[in-house]
């Protein structure tokens, strides 16, 4: 029997989803009422709700018995009367056979497209937060991510699903706000079933999934176990009319195909994926046209995709002119002091000790993580010591967005900002910043650098040279500041 003490665990194995209309509409009050469960206060509490649900239970516990009357509980006399009369019954009565139920194929009207946008992407990663427990850390790291793209106008107030992003900032804030460190997340079933379905939608042509995959094995050796598997899935897709000649990529696909077969079956010729130049920059063209030469699509065991670095072209200066260029968003001091830079931008802070470059840096890092994305601050000169310590606190700038570190790891792909205090202390060389730019694209960096006696930064010019943003600390307290973002920009640090 399906009581309020066990209706969750009961509907679920009956399926809402199968109830008739005027049970779906009391069940639908029940989730509301009890917050999906959570809290069972209100039914509890107020006399008409709690008869309300426990006349929808009595119609719900009649069409259960209707719907399965073998599942009826009877009593343990009852039980052995049943039995009895079964063990009466020696010829079992003839049945029809039953006829084969014939599966509907189910039809897909997803768009196909060569690239789904960021609003469906942040509007499936909502969605799928039902029913998880997540820690502040990761619900304030969901938030920052959407936050991101508003500001780097990914996301824009014309977008078709602006009013969905909407939602779920403000459920993300709303949550954040009220919780400890960790909750368990709930959505509502009509908010669930309006953006699952807005996330059905759309969904990437598999020719876009195979040249994804392909590109990450071009020209690469001992590629063989997974070269193979992408040529079967390639004949999968045809043979199941997943990927036809409509396709708009499937010259493309062919070309991929042969490239495949060769390197599988004449290995002698073949010892690594080969096709023309031409070919693979009309590869790479395609991922960097439609904006996915990320990892989506890309099955799990597959290798990361190789850099895809930008092809040389030649533009008309009109249509140059007309272009629009994404910054990052700076606002406040930090845009009067330096201008609004574009996403990897470079910058160089130098000054003689005790003049604040620590400072103004320590106090520039926790801004970008409070509002730009994760901060690595690698503090090679000081240490992780209580003189850090005390200019975290005394700026006041500790975030889940900023770590700190002793050392430069290996892997910077976590972080959109990495601070290197010093450059002299860690002997780095032009050659070594310029290898980290290219090994980590997208990524910004901040130099920090030693003086001489003189007051000029600790190194080759070069350093200068190569750099976006250049920042002095000349007097005590006072930083100024020249770059390509913003001309003679000045601050006051303390």
């Amino acid at each position: 029997m399906i009581t309020a003490n066990n209706y969750y665990n009961q509907i679920n194995s009956i399926g809402a989803n199968q109830l008739p209309p005027t049970l779906l509409k009391s069940h639908e009050l029940v989730n509301k009422v009890t917050q999906e469960g959570a809290s069972w206060e209100t039914y509890n509490g107020n006399a008409t709700i709690k008869r309300m649900i426990d006349l929808y239970l009595t119609k719900l516990n009649e069409y259960v018995e209707q719907k399965n009357p073998e599942q009826k509980a009877v009593s343990p006399g009852h039980k052995e009367t049943v039995k009895h009369e079964k063990k009466q019954h020696h010829v079992k009565p003839h049945k029809e056979p039953k006829a084969k139920a014939v599966k509907q194929k189910k039809v897909d009207n997803a768009t196909q497209v060569e690239h789904i946008e960021d609003e469906l992407k942040f509007i499936k990663r909502f969605t799928l937060l039902n029913g998880k427990t997540k820690t502040a850390e990761q619900v304030l790291g969901f938030l920052n991510s959407v936050q991101k793209a508003i500001i780097e106008k990914r996301i824009r107030k014309t977008s078709p699903y602006a009013a969905e992003i909407k939602i779920i900032q403000e459920k993300l804030v709303q949550t954040y706000n009220a919780m400890g460190t960790s909750i368990q997340i709930h959505l509502k079933p009509e908010t669930m079933e309006k953006m699952i379905k807005l996330v059905k939608s759309e969904k990437v042509m598999p020719s876009i999934k195979f040249i994804k995959r392909y590109v990450s094995l071009q020209g690469k050796i001992g590629v063989k176990d997974k070269a193979k598997k992408l040529f079967d899935d390639m004949q999968k897709a045809v043979k199941h009319g997943v990927l036809t000649k409509s396709d708009k990529y499937a010259d493309k696909v062919n070309v991929m195909y042969l490239s495949l077969h060769n390197l599988l079956f004449k290995p002698k010729q073949h010892d690594a994926l080969d096709i023309s130049k031409h070919e693979l920059n009309g590869l790479l063209g395609i991922l960097n046209d439609c904006g996915c030469n990320g990892l989506e699509g890309v099955d799990d065991d597959m290798e990361e995709p190789r850099a895809i670095t930008k092809q040389n072209k030649i533009m008309n200066s009109v249509d140059f002119a007309r272009m629009q260029f994404d910054s990052i968003g700076f606002q406040g001091k930090w845009l009067d002091f330096i201008g609004d830079p574009s996403k990897g931008f470079t910058a160089m802070v130098f000054g003689k000790p005790k003049m604040g470059k620590s400072y103004l840096c320590i106090d520039f890092a926790g801004y970008l993580a409070r509002h730009h994305g994760k901060v690595l601050y690698v503090a090679k000169e000081e240490k992780l010591d209580a003189t850090l310590q005390k200019k975290l606190n005394d700026t006041n700038v500790k975030h889940p967005n900023l770590f700190v570190s002793d050392y430069l790891p290996n892997t910077l792909s976590n972080y959109d900002y990495v601070f290197i205090d010093s450059v002299n202390k860690m002997e780095l060389q032009p050659s070594d910043l310029d290898t980290l730019k290219a090994n980590n694209p997208g990524v910004s960096f901040i130099y920090v650098f030693q003086t001489t006696k003189e007051g000029n930064f600790r190194g080759s010019n070069h350093f200068q040279h190569d750099v976006d943003v250049v920042i002095e600390v000349p007097e005590k307290g006072q930083a100024t500041q020249n770059g390509r973002f913003n001309q003679g920009g000045e601050m006051q640090i303390f």
